[in-house]
């Protein structure tokens, strides 16, 4: 028998997993959703196999938590997996108590399937392989006849859950992180503890052909259209100094050599600060932000950001504090840390589907948890010929949102909105 069919299986968190338990709770969840919408209504029983029959492959996600001396570790969880009708709103904290330890979260709804990820888990590559894998497993137990001989000779399995923060960091790598604090969007928060989520679903070629006219990449492009919203709705009477600032996450995948499933991940952070450079105008701000990608976007710069996380959690004045004190020193730096993004915007890109399985799907789409002080946060996914562009706010107002949609209207790009009803109709006409 194997150690993990014991329950004896165990494994270390990865670098950047270390910090999330110590930090989270329910107002700062540190929770990912994604989810699949696809064109035939969602069988819960088929559901369940399929993730229990995907969790046999991806034994990285069938753990549990539990804390040890210094740091939290990773168990071999026996138990199934819980299967549930989507009855709260997306990315809230998950009590893994109530959820038989388990530290991600699927649900259904009509048609949609999604899964809530615990960032301790793994990034946002790491859970579209395993959610891809969920919808893959689903759709051939539903549609056997059609898809199980194609799913069993094409599809291959990744696995490995390698530290590869602790791989790839330079030791002697300086820190490039700016010492200023960020504009914060301020605003009355929607009552009872609700998350808005308004997904902008945009045209893929009509987006490429506005990229080109600016040479621009989509994320480049989308960053520039949403410091303009902020610019214009919220920070065209701001009277302080701090800048527009957007942090961006990395797939390190890109410039390091890794097939971890685990977390494996950094970011960049721009600079906007529209008055005083004045750049307040499109055209401006997209100029702006191509040339800070090109800045902050090289193999030394990402290396110089990694390690210095890295470095924070291998500090040998860090390492032997006890567990109870780390939560209290670290949730009390990371109410401080927060305060230097004013938004996160998260882009991972086309979600690749082979042969007929695109044939059951819509689209797909992907969240990230707001915060009390980084109030919204943005991300996207395409699929096919179609990038979802979400929203996710504990604001009321939701003029951001509206300029966004409506800016993009104006270039003569073709998009449809899509909420979960928290707040009202952004493509309403006035």
């Amino acid at each position: 028998m194997k150690k993990e069919e014991k329950g004896l299986y165990w494994r270390r968190l990865d670098n950047s997993a270390k910090i999330f338990p110590i930090s989270t709770g329910k107002k700062y969840s540190t929770v990912f959703r994604l989810s699949a919408v696809l064109k035939e209504k969602v069988e819960p029983n088929i559901l369940k196999e399929a993730v229990i029959q995907t969790l046999d492959k991806y034994k990285s996600f069938k753990v549990r938590m539990r804390p040890g001396i210094f740091w939290y570790y990773f168990e071999h969880n026996t138990k199934e997996p819980i299967i549930e009708k989507e009855s709260d709103y997306p990315c809230k904290y998950i009590d893994s108590r109530r959820n038989n330890n388990y530290l991600f979260k699927v649900t259904y709804f009509e048609n949609k399937v999604n899964i809530d990820i615990f960032h301790s888990l793994t990034d946002g590559n790491g859970g579209t392989i395993f959610f891809r894998e969920i919808i893959y497993t689903y759709l051939e137990l539903m549609h056997p006849e059609v898809l199980s001989e194609e799913g069993r000779k094409i599809r291959k399995i990744e696995y490995d859950t390698e530290d590869s923060y602790m791989k790839n960091y330079d030791k002697k790598a300086k820190s490039n992180a700016s010492s200023r604090k960020a504009y914060v969007i301020s605003g009355e928060k929607i009552k009872l503890g609700a998350v808005s989520a308004i997904h902008e679903l945009i045209d893929l070629e009509d987006l490429k052909r506005e990229c080109n006219k600016y040479n621009a990449t989509i994320t480049q492009y989308l960053t520039a259209v949403l410091i303009y919203s902020i610019y214009q709705e919220k920070y065209v009477n701001y009277r302080g100094k701090k800048p527009i600032k957007v942090c961006i996450p990395v797939n390190l995948k890109k410039f390091f050599p890794s097939k971890t499933m685990s977390n494996f991940f950094s970011y960049i952070t721009l600079e906007a600060e529209p008055k005083k450079d004045n750049t307040n105008t499109f055209d401006k701000i997209l100029e702006f932000v191509r040339s800070d990608f090109a800045k902050r976007l090289t193999e030394e710069e990402i290396m110089r950001t990694m390690s210095a996380n890295v470095k924070i959690g291998t500090n040998p004045f860090i390492r032997p504090v006890p567990l109870f004190l780390k939560k209290i020193l670290v949730r009390l730096s990371y109410i401080e840390i927060r305060k230097y993004t004013t938004i996160t915007f998260s882009n991972i890109g086309r979600i690749g589907i082979i042969g007929k399985y695109k044939d059951y799907i819509d689209y797909f789409l992907m969240l990230i948890a707001p915060e009390p002080v980084e109030k919204i946060k943005c991300s996207s996914c395409t699929f096919e010929n179609k990038l979802a562009f979400t929203f996710t706010s504990i604001l009321q107002d939701n003029k951001i949102e509206k300029r966004f949609y409506q800016f993009l209207r104006e270039q003569g790009i073709k998009i449809q909105i899509e909420s979960n009803g928290v707040l009202d109709d952004i493509s309403r006409e006035n």
